[in-house]
């Protein structure tokens, strides 16, 4: 059950909130997780529970059945929820892709029944749920467009400018190839082959788990191209 300093936080993140009285956040918990505790949110899996995220991160991904590959669809954080599981559990469907837990991250975790009503009944939960759908959609929209129309070295350098740009260029990136290839939807046979060409090519250096950035413009030029 959530108690008053808990709900005081959830609201102050999630306005949309406001509405829904004390007494129907009973059957409601704040749950703290790792990305080592075992959770059930995946692809398949009718939902038990909706869950908003209060703090930390969640990367929302597809997985090839055959293939194994994954292609990471967007990440929620703070403030938000996964719309593709507000849909799951509003239409009582199965989840159409997979959580995973990169940082410690507390969640909201509202029983399903008990959220449709919320949303049956509370127009500002309604809405707050249609803006993350239409901006999730957005996302992966132009995730499918750079999937199917840019080459791998055109997305490949774009992500890893974008990825050292989170840390201010101060730092090696933490980067695996594995990872690297989950991001961006492809094989990770495909990463390594086209990150020795930039290697090569002295825009960045390899080493153990990690990627050095030599030539930022370079890179640059490279994720301009889009040919």
């Amino acid at each position: 059950m959530i108690n008053n300093a808990q709900l005081s936080r959830i609201r102050l993140l999630f306005p949309c909130f406001a509405s829904v009285p004390e007494d129907n956040w009973q059957r409601s918990e704040l749950v703290s997780i790792t990305p080592d505790t075992p959770h059930s949110v995946r692809e398949g899996k009718l939902l038990e529970h909706a869950l908003f995220i209060v703090s930390g991160g969640v990367r929302i991904y597809k997985l090839c059945p055959t293939s194994g590959r994954e292609v990471t669809l967007y990440r929620a954080f703070g403030g938000e929820c996964c719309p593709l599981m507000m849909a799951s559990v509003i239409g009582e469907t199965e989840y159409e892709a997979s959580a995973a837990i990169e940082v410690p991250t507390e969640v909201v975790a509202v029983p399903a029944a008990e959220f449709i009503s919320w949303i049956d009944e509370c127009k500002p939960i309604r809405q707050f749920v249609y803006r993350q759908l239409v901006g999730r959609i957005t996302d992966v929209a132009s995730l499918l467009g750079k999937i199917a129309f840019q080459p791998i070295p055109v997305r490949l350098a774009d992500f890893l400018l974008a990825q050292a740009q989170l840390q201010h260029f101060d730092a090696p990136l933490r980067l695996t190839h594995d990872r690297i290839a989950a991001e961006l939807g492809t094989a990770r046979e495909v990463v390594s082959r086209t990150l020795k060409t930039f290697q090569s090519q002295e825009a960045i250096q390899l080493q153990r788990g990690q990627v050095v950035l030599l030539d930022p413009a370079k890179l640059q030029r490279i994720a301009d191209s889009r040919v």
